[in-house]
């Protein structure tokens, strides 16, 4: 091995071994995760075999932790986050505190002290947004009510990492002190909050306006390697000027970068442009972080590390269902959080990280963090399948309840019509014979009973509509109340002794029903159906009709024999030019008149 070349082999060997051992997990169906952080276990000083420069690690990963805040940052919403605050904010929160005090117990457990113990329990109360996302990407719930609440709760979760990120360097330099009293510390945490403070009224302020004006203008320029080089010049600078000037840390710096970012329309070209550069540094650094991960520790520490993942994959899932429960969620958002929160990863390594090099934490809690991350996120995925079976069970059970109702249902309804059928009379056959039967009585129907009157043509009339059925039993006229289709009704008209029947409904749909039913009454009855298209002609010539008139057509073709010296003979010979030249009176019609002009049946 070219040792000569640390850079280079360490970054070689890195990333080769990471796409192994992360294809590796991807064909098992585990996060990516896991491979990386195996592979820098691989080449890391605690196994057999090449041992990477670890300097060299650190640095790489450093560029890492920069780029992945910078992708926290850039895709950070405000509007997400606010559109679930009721539930995420105190949940977050109360789940965080909740996993705290359950790392601090198991510190105080094994002999730390209580700054140890509150580092490693807050490295324990932050989820991976990395796993999180790609179980809910997987399962189509990012745009869901559920997806929301998880993405709203990290978001609050990543916020306080931050925060803890910027407090934790000012906290221990004013602690490290043996005479330190609380109002050094607070005096020195005061100072790093200015500094902070200072930092992003400079971002908000001038920041978010000269960032976006660089993008559009190097934009404009045409050169996608200017404008990817300056989305990297910027995220990378900002986190450097934040260090050098403010003496805040390299995350902080990245992140508001990215958060400023975010508010331009160029911001989605950004990340896009980034995102192959920022996973490569993302997949070094989780290798630099298995680096430092001792594999002895599962049998030495064989306790501590069960109790370490007992705390993120029972503990934080127990407080988040709790919670969203309490808020009166239903079981499901609330088994989906609890899921969705059982890992840790990124910010978790970051911060044991920091709390290792401050001396605030042991190496031994380092690695308790690091197996207790790998463990959980080999997990993560299990936890979502038995969710999925679960929910799939609990479906097929509501889906079994639902189809039995309806059946109790239906066989009610069907057992109340049987009852009724037995128990009424059944209706007397009309005494009329050569007969006009006619089907509705709106605006077309009163306009022929009047002619069939006017002539002494006997008729019936077969009404539905209450206010014309009382009209009808004011004039005295021959009628029977109900629907043409049903066939005591198609009976009772005596359509065996009938001249003929008028089908004068606006519904081809059920006049083709009527024609049907007529047509077994008497197969050989001139049946007369009224129409507003040609597809609906069709359809009822289909079941059986006679002749159709077609309103438009009869219009069209009373009004040119209206024109003065105009022949007597119909000039509109086809339906289709009747059509187009009354296409725009479909709009115009009553509504009870409107009907689709293509009618979608089944062929009888």
């Amino acid at each position: 091995m070219p040792h000569h070349m640390p850079l280079i082999s360490t970054i070689v060997v890195g990333l080769v071994l990471a796409f192994v051992f992360g294809a590796l997990a991807q064909r098992l169906r585990v996060s990516p995760l896991v491979g990386y952080l195996l592979a820098g276990v691989f080449v890391g000083p605690f196994t057999p075999g090449y041992v990477a420069d670890q300097g060299l690690a650190n640095q790489l990963a450093e560029i890492g932790v920069i780029l992945l805040m910078f992708g926290v940052g850039l895709h950070f919403s405000l509007k997400d986050l606010l559109s679930v605050k009721a539930i995420a904010i105190p949940g977050a929160i109360v789940q965080i505190a909740s996993a705290t005090l359950l790392g601090m117990g198991l510190a105080w457990i094994m002999g730390w002290n209580v700054v140890a113990g509150l580092v490693f329990g807050l490295a324990l109360s932050v989820a991976s947004t990395v796993v999180l996302l790609r179980a809910l990407q997987e399962r189509r719930l990012v745009e869901t009510e559920r997806g929301h609440i998880a993405v709203g709760w990290l978001i609050v979760e990543d916020l306080a990492m931050v925060l803890t990120l910027v407090l934790l360097p000012a906290f221990a330099n004013a602690t490290a002190s043996a005479s330190a009293d609380v109002e050094s510390i607070v005096l020195s945490l005061g100072l790093t909050l200015g500094k902070v403070v200072a930092f992003m009224a400079i971002m908000l302020i001038v920041g978010r306006r000269v960032i976006p004006w660089i993008l559009h203008y190097v934009a404009h320029t045409g050169s996608r390697e200017l404008f990817r080089l300056s989305v990297l010049a910027i995220a990378l600078g900002t986190a450097f000027a934040a260090a050098e000037l403010f003496g805040v840390s390299f995350a902080l710096g990245a992140f508001f970068a990215g958060m400023v970012l975010s508010e331009s329309e160029l911001s989605h070209q950004a990340a896009s442009e980034t995102l192959p550069l920022r996973d490569a540094f993302a997949v070094l650094f989780f290798v630099s972080v298995g680096m430092l991960f001792d594999p002895m520790i599962l049998i030495n520490s064989f306790w501590p590390v069960l109790a370490t993942f007992l705390i993120i994959v029972f503990g934080k899932s127990v407080a988040a269902y709790a919670i969203v429960r309490l808020f009166r969620h239903p079981d499901s958002t609330a088994l989906t959080i609890a899921a969705s929160l059982a890992q840790i990863g990124e910010f978790s390594f970051i911060l044991a990280g920091l709390g290792v090099d401050l001396q605030l934490l042991p190496e031994q809690g380092r690695d308790l963090i690091l197996a207790g991350a790998i463990l959980s996120i080999l997990v993560n995925p299990f936890l979502f399948t038995l969710l999925d079976r679960w929910f799939s069970k609990r479906e097929t059970i509501r889906a079994q309840a639902k189809a039995e109702a309806v059946a109790a249902e239906e066989k009610a309804i069907a057992d109340e019509k049987a009852a009724a059928a037995a128990a009424r009379e059944p209706l007397p056959v009309t005494s009329l014979t050569d007969h006009v039967v006619l089907v509705g009585h709106g605006r077309v129907g009163k306009f022929i009973s009047r002619k069939l009157a006017s002539s002494g043509t006997p008729f019936l009339v077969v009404e539905t509509n209450k206010s014309q059925v009382a009209d009808l039993q004011g004039d005295g006229s021959e009628l029977l109340v109900g629907n043409a289709a049903d066939p005591e009704i198609a009976a009772a008209a005596n359509l065996k002794e009938a001249r003929c029947l008028l089908v004068a409904i606006p519904d081809a749909f059920e006049s083709g029903q009527i024609v049907e039913q007529a047509r077994r009454q008497n197969a050989d009855l001139p049946i007369i159906v009224r129409v507003h298209s040609a597809a609906q002609e069709e359809h009822v010539e289909k079941y059986g009709a006679t002749r159709v008139v077609m309103a438009e057509q009869e219009i069209a073709r009373a009004m040119v024999s209206a024109v003065p010296d105009a022949p007597r003979a119909p000039i509109l010979s086809s339906v289709e030019e009747a059509d187009d030249i009354v296409k725009h009176d479909h709009e115009e019609r009553a509504p009870e008149e409107r009907v689709p002009e293509k009618p979608s049946y089944t062929t009888p």
